[in-house]
Formats: structure tokens, C-alpha cells, sequence
């Protein structure tokens, strides 16, 4: 397994399990545990020492374990950085990051905007930064397309998320591919307990769009993006994501492109090889690798080391212009409509066959 990791603002972490792909994921689990319970009393009291995962703690010798055959499954782990480049601010940067323009809602904290609690007695801001975040504005970027390259290839076990922008699914992860921890805008869910009613898509726009605070049609309680199970259960699931990096097996390469290094073992519980923090310097180093650059950056320059550079600049640049294309045809749909509504004249239609070779 490869672990790669974004971190809640510029990371990105990639485990990559070596387990067979039809391997349940009970066994799996099981295996993990033991395993970690065998290298650390192995480490601790001094039995035996954790041999090198790979033969060089860079990019090379990770790009190197990827195609040596030992690589099966690759989880993403992945946050607000890797959607800068798409023109969406990160949260914690300075003066310029989402958590910066929303101060004006005095936030206790940046995090306060996705919990459930301060949501039901402050709205606002959350859905603030909806309005910002909204699906259709913003095309995914190098690192998206990277993680749906490890898909059409068989590497991709799952990508957990904690972005709302939906760029994931734009981008092609669905299904059992993606784990979206703070929710999507796809499906929308009454808060209350008891009621739970759904809502689509379209319904949660209009609302957005109309700074009307959307609230439940049959118990008048608030209805928010993403939330399908009872909070105890949400604050669990995001939990379990954090606590992943250090659930992975202790064979397991764990890379973080960020532009810093992030995610290190406490000085404390390194000396026992407890904890799960990543150690990209110390001498007992033997699986972490971090790569200090933004994410695209970064993704490209695994995918050139793998030789994938150009199939993926090639995948960028065909879906970028996909969606700009559906995007066009999408706002003269909507200017046709209301030049039929007000009587405004419409443009001459566009030759047939030249918008079916564009189409092709």
C-alpha cells in the first residue's frame, strides 16, 4: 500500500498497500493490526529492527516501488490544498484564506464552520462559504486528475477527502472510490434526528444562491450538504480519517507532497515507534518520503518519474476543455431561454456540422 497525503490545507498523503486486490477488508484490518502490535514490541524491546521499504526515501525510490509490481492499492488523503490551483483560496493562509474572509461571523475557531453543533445555532458562515465553493465555478487541477490516472490504472483503493468543492467527482472518483468526510453538495439532509428528509441538488442551489437559509419543508429545521448520518457518527467517520495514516501497515510508503513537512511523530513516542507520525529524517527512516512543492507540482513530478507525465498533462488538457465547452453550451442554453422569454431576438445558430466535429 502507498499512503499519499495532503494535509487540510496543502498536502497530500498516498499509503500504498501490497495487499492483494480481492483480500477482504476485515482480513486487511486484522493483518494491519497485527502487524503493528509486531513491530512495536519487536521495536520497543529490541528484537529486531523494521527493514527499508524502499531503497531510497525520495520520489525516485517511491516511483520505483510503484513499479516494481509490489504496489496494489493507493489511498489518497487529501485536503484544501490541492484545489489552490483550481482558484479556490485554502482556509488558514493569511488575509487571503476562506477562514480569513469569513472573520466577519467571528468564528471560534476555523473549524467551528463544519461541525454540526455550532452549525444548527450559526448557519451563516457555512453556507457563506457554500456560496463561494458552489459546484460548476471551478474546473479540478493536475493533482485531481493524477488521483483518477491511479484509478483507470487499478491503483486507486479509495481518496477521503475533506473538501466540499465536489472537484473529486468532477474529476471521475465516484462511488467506493471517495470518501467525502465534511459531505457533498450532491444529496442534502434535514438535521433533525427524527426527520432526515432528502434534498437535490437544484433545491440546495436555489436556496444558496437566493442567501435564503435553507430549512426543511416538512419540520422547518435546518438542511445541510452532506449530512446523511447522526452527528456522533460524522465526528467518528472524520476521526477515522485522521487516525488512518497511523492504521496503515508498518510496510506500508507513506508520501506527503506539501510545502512543508507536516505530520511528524512526537519526539517522545518516535523513540518507541508509537504513534504513527511520519519520520522522513531520523536514522530509524525507512518508509516516509516528503516532497516539498505545491500538489501539482508534485503529482507531476511522480507521473514523469513513472513515466505517465504526458498521458496525464494530456487528460488535463482534453476534460479542461470538456468542461468549458459544456459550460459555453450550457449559458447559451440559458441566454436562448431568455431572449425567448423577453422576446429579445436570438443569434443565428451556429453551423451543425461544425458543432458536431467540435463536439467529436
Amino acid at each position: 500500500c502507498i499512503s499519499i497525503t495532503y494535509s487540510s490545507d496543502t498536502q497530500l498523503l498516498i499509503p500504498l498497500q501490497n495487499q492483494s486486490e480481492d483480500s477482504s477488508e476485515d482480513e486487511a484490518s486484522g493483518a494491519t493490526e497485527m502487524d503493528f502490535l509486531r513491530n512495536l514490541f519487536s521495536s520497543t524491546l529490541g528484537l529486531g529492527s523494521v527493514e527499508k521499504v524502499l531503497d531510497e526515501l525520495n520520489l525516485e525510490g517511491l516511483a520505483r516501488y510503484i513499479q516494481s509490481g509490489k504496489c496494489k492499492n493507493i489511498v489518497c488523503m487529501v485536503g484544501a490544498g490541492i484545489s489552490t490551483s483550481a482558484g479556490i483560496p485554502d482556509f488558514r493562509s493569511p488575509g487571503t484564506g476562506l477562514y480569513a474572509n469569513l472573520q466577519k461571523y467571528n468564528l471560534p475557531y476555523p473549524e467551528a464552520i463544519f461541525q454540526i453543533d455550532y452549525f444548527k445555532k450559526h448557519p451563516e458562515p457555512f453556507f457563506a462559504l457554500a456560496r463561494e465553493l458552489y459546484p460548476g465555478q471551478f474546473k479540478p487541477t493536475v493533482c485531481h486528475y493524477f488521483m483518477k490516472m491511479l484509478k483507470d490504472k487499478g491503483l486507486l483503493r479509495r481518496c477521503y477527502s475533506q473538501n466540499i468543492d465536489t472537484l473529486e467527482r468532477v474529476a471521475g472518483l465516484e462511488g467506493d472510490d471517495l470518501i467525502e468526510a465534511h459531505g457533498t453538495f450532491f444529496t442534502s439532509h434535514c438535521v433533525s434526528f427524527s426527520c432526515r428528509k432528502e434534498y437535490n441538488l437544484e433545491w440546495m442551489k436555489e436556496k444558496i444562491f437566493s442567501d435564503d437559509i435553507p430549512k426543511c419543508d416538512k419540520c422547518s429545521s435546518l438542511v445541510k450538504p452532506g449530512e446523511s448520518f447522526p452527528f456522533s457518527l460524522h465526528v467518528i467517520f472524520v476521526k477515522s480519517i485522521s487516525l488512518h495514516l497511523s492504521l496503515v501497515s508498518k510496510s506500508c510508503p507513506r508520501l506527503l507532497i506539501n510545502m512543508e513537512k507536516a505530520g511528524q511523530a512526537d519526539p517522545f513516542f518516535g523513540v518507541l515507534d508509537f504513534g504513527g507520525g511520519m519520520d522522513f529524517d531520523s536514522e530509524k527512516a525507512y518508509r516516509d518520503v516528503a516532497h516539498i512543492s505545491t500538489c501539482d507540482e508534485g503529482c507531476l513530478a511522480l507521473a514523469d518519474l513513472l513515466g505517465w507525465k504526458g498521458e496525464l498533462e494530456e487528460l488535463v488538457n482534453s476534460e479542461h476543455s470538456r468542461i468549458e465547452a459544456e459550460d459555453q453550451q450550457e449559458k447559451a442554453s440559458g441566454a436562448a431561454g431568455a431572449a425567448a422569454e423577453t422576446g429579445t431576438p436570438r443569434s443565428a445558430p451556429e453551423d451543425k456540422t461544425t458543432d458536431q466535429q467540435t463536439n467529436d
